[in-house]
């Protein structure tokens, strides 16, 4: 468990972040400015908070009351930055050795570092360089893992090449890891527990299934990135079509691509704005995926939009549609409706393992 409770005054920026992060990964989203950054380097050690409290299991690294400061190296942390900042006089091996060696065969599978072993920084890719980060922060033995944005400086393409190992990363090391990000496809499709920023201080926080599925959150993160995210098992092939069939508590979903094999669990974000909703069972449509739902709440925003919390069996789901289509409807919590989602509404982006 990490836990942060700390102040700082930054100029006119004041920061005052306070939340706890089990194990798994713990994604801190918002906007530039929103003070993402001051948070991992305060609990990196490079930031020096005005008061609070940072504490990693039963050790605690800064408590202003107590007086308490580790340095940066005594806090036992590795930290992969934007840029990958690794030594161009080095070969990848030399680099990740820097590090330290510790598991070193087991990063070096982890990551698929192993064809790397001999080449130099100039002649990677650069989503080969942040692996090779990755792996040399990992070979410090970290008890915590900080990332900074790593995917930032990548096109679609080298994000698509990385995103797999930081999944088997995720899902077998395990070292808690704190993900800064402003991509919500990245964040939901790593993130075990999302943490909101809005101007220093923490919005909402919690396991990012609950958090992004929930009206109140649409504001906080962007009508284009709020949509629910529901793990679901791969249970069938419509080879025919080049399709996957998902199955999950409250149904069956289609989608485009050979995802994953059969019972493997995959993840899926289902954006807000491609949810479309009826009162009645449709007939005659080109989507794929029906689902019966219940309605859970309706928010109004400030803008035309209103947000609709579904439930599909146990996962919940989001929708956005305007306010004249709602008043329509005359939707409300507790009824019983239908959610339609196109199969290609979801992207390669969204899905994840």
């Amino acid at each position: 468990m990490i836990t942060v409770d700390i102040q700082q005054k930054l100029g006119a920026f004041q920061l005052k972040a306070r939340f706890e992060a089990p194990s798994g990964v713990t994604a801190i989203f918002g906007p530039s400015g929103s003070g993402k950054t001051s948070i991992v380097n305060a609990v990196a050690g490079l930031r020096r908070p005005d008061n609070g409290r940072i504490a990693v299991g039963g050790d605690v690294l800064f408590d202003s009351a107590d007086r308490v400061n580790l340095p940066p190296h005594k806090r036992r942390i590795g930290y992969v930055f934007q840029d990958a900042r690794l030594f161009p006089h080095m070969t990848v091996l030399r680099n990740l050795r820097y590090g330290g060696q510790h598991d070193e065969a087991q990063v070096i599978a982890v990551l698929g570092l192993g064809d790397l072993l001999q080449r130099m920084p100039a002649g990677l890719s650069g989503g080969e360089r942040q692996r090779v980060a990755l792996g040399r922060a990992l070979m410090c033995n970290p008890r915590l893992l900080l990332m900074d944005e790593p995917l930032a400086a990548l096109d679609a393409a080298r994000k698509a090449e990385i995103l797999p190992y930081i999944e088997r990363l995720r899902d077998s090391v395990e070292i808690p890891i704190l993900y800064v990000s402003h991509d919500m496809s990245e964040v939901a499709r790593l993130a075990t527990t999302l943490v909101v920023l809005n101007s220093g201080q923490v919005a909402v926080s919690g396991p990012i299934g609950q958090v992004l599925s929930h009206p109140d959150a649409v504001p906080l993160v962007g009508v284009r990135a709020a949509g629910a995210v529901i793990t679901t098992r791969v249970s069938g092939r419509l080879l025919d079509d080049g399709l996957t069939e998902l199955t999950f508590s409250g149904g069956r979903l289609v989608l485009p691509g050979i995802l994953g094999v059969i019972g493997q669990t995959v993840r899926v974000r289902i954006p807000a704005q491609d949810v479309i909703l009826a009162k009645t069972t449709p007939v005659g449509i080109s989507a794929l995926n029906v689902l019966p739902v219940e309605i859970t709440q309706i928010n109004e925003g400030r803008g035309p939009g209103v947000a609709v919390g579904l439930k599909a069996g146990e996962a919940h789901l989001l929708a956005r549609v305007t306010r004249r289509s709602a008043q329509r409807m005359q939707l409300a919590a507790g009824q019983k409706i239908f959610a339609i989602i196109k199969a290609t509404a979801v992207g390669p982006e969204d899905i994840g393992s």
